[in-house]
């Protein structure tokens, strides 16, 4: 399983929103990034992904899981990008920020840090087991 971080900012679609959706999920639209949305591409049914709060808290609070691989994303006129679904799986015990992950050394290399402004980041499994270690998983 691969894992992975995807953003978004809590007044648009919160973690909250997301627990919302329930067992049916939603789709994941909006990217507009190509490495992005390789990432996206990338993802297979039963992937976990940090749910990441940007702008407003900068801290991961839950995990997702994939539940609808890459499909095309209605909202892009260009046809050129698309869009997987995620159901909340859980949140995290203690939300971790942005400030943390980078005070941390084991998480210098991690995307949150190196790519700050990537929507859809992958997460390597030492980084992931670390950042579930901080937030009491």
């Amino acid at each position: 399983m691969a894992h992975w971080l995807v953003k978004s900012e809590p007044s648009v679609w919160s973690w909250d929103h997301q627990v919302a959706a329930g067992a049916k999920g939603t789709h994941w639209n909006g990217v507009r990034n190509h490495l992005a949305k390789q990432q996206l591409m990338a993802m297979k049914i039963g992937d976990h992904a940090f749910f990441y709060h940007s702008n407003e808290g900068k801290e991961i609070v839950g995990i997702v899981e994939v539940i609808k691989t890459f499909y095309p994303d209605p909202s892009d006129e260009s046809g050129k990008f698309g869009m997987v679904d995620f159901k909340a799986v859980k949140p995290l015990p203690r939300p971790v920020s942005l400030a943390e992950v980078k005070a941390t050394p084991a998480l210098s290399k991690m995307s949150l840090v190196t790519s700050m402004r990537l929507s859809v980041q992958p997460v390597t499994d030492e980084e992931w087991a670390l950042v579930c270690k901080m937030a009491g998983v």
